[in-house]
């Protein structure tokens, strides 16, 4: 089993192709063919909820796929959109539901909200990404949030970006050998300390990124010496919020909504 640096080196190298050998994966390339032959006769939410198939490839694609089967709760998001600042979706800590409404905006599109090339291959690349990135961490966790920072950290411009994210903060802890007691001081505290040794600019640079993901990758396999030697189970919600969510009790009484209730 290679190291956490040798196989996300491995991968970064020749992203492209690593992207490409797992697009042509049988599954993959089966699922993909299908969600873009069949997304723009879409017309409105509740037809894409209903398509299991289409609807759990569009969940995956936005590292929602854990939510894939609380389907009242996501026609919520989809049919309030993300225009009203008062929205369902706009209401929520985590934003991948939000950049979810965006993308299937039926809500200001209505029947031509399937006609973007976001949802159509715009979505089939996240997919691919996504798989990826899931099939680097059924062998080595901290591969996954290597490839996971990388994809993130160029958007970022905030460090309450980072300590909002489960994933963006165990990676930057790490690789700051910041201890993760210090997720328990004040959070202004946090973000203090972080701004001190980052610059946030640094990761839209491929090479300084690529040296701090380096970094990381030595330090987590100091720290976990298991994943570099066994399949390491996820133990971290990648793109989940930290402090902030969805009760389970919340999701219950979601779920007991009503299709289309406001």
């Amino acid at each position: 089993m290679l190291t956490t640096i040798a196989s996300f080196s491995q991968i970064a190298r020749d992203l492209d192709r690593s992207l490409e050998t797992t697009s042509q994966q049988p599954a993959v390339a089966r699922e993909t063919a299908y969600y873009l032959e069949n997304i723009t006769k879409v017309k409105s939410a509740e037809e894409f909820i209903e398509d299991d198939r289409l609807f759990n490839y569009a969940m995956t694609a936005h590292g929602l796929g854990e939510m894939s089967y609380a389907k009242a709760f996501m026609r919520k998001v989809l049919d309030e959109g993300v225009d009203a600042n008062d929205s369902f979706a706009n209401g929520l800590a985590d934003r991948r539901y939000r950049d979810f409404a965006e993308t299937f905006n039926f809500a200001r599109y209505g029947e031509t909200a399937t006609a973007f090339s976001r949802t159509q291959q715009g979505t089939a690349d996240l997919y691919v990404r996504q798989t990826m990135e899931i099939d680097a961490g059924n062998e080595n966790e901290g591969v996954r949030l290597a490839l996971y920072f990388q994809r993130k950290a160029p958007e970022l411009n905030s460090v309450y970006s980072i300590l909002a994210d489960r994933a963006l903060l165990e990676v930057v802890q790490t690789a700051l050998s910041i201890p993760p007691e210090a997720s328990f001081q004040n959070i202004d505290r946090q973000a203090e300390e972080i701004a001190k040794r980052l610059d946030l600019e640094d990761f839209k640079n491929p090479e300084k990124l690529g040296r701090f993901l380096q970094q990381f990758s030595a330090l987590w396999d100091i720290k976990s010496p298991q994943s570099s030697s066994s399949a390491a189970v996820p133990s971290i919600s990648i793109g989940a919020p930290i402090q902030y969510g969805l009760s389970s009790s919340l999701l219950t009484q979601i779920q007991g909504l009503k299709i289309g209730n406001r």
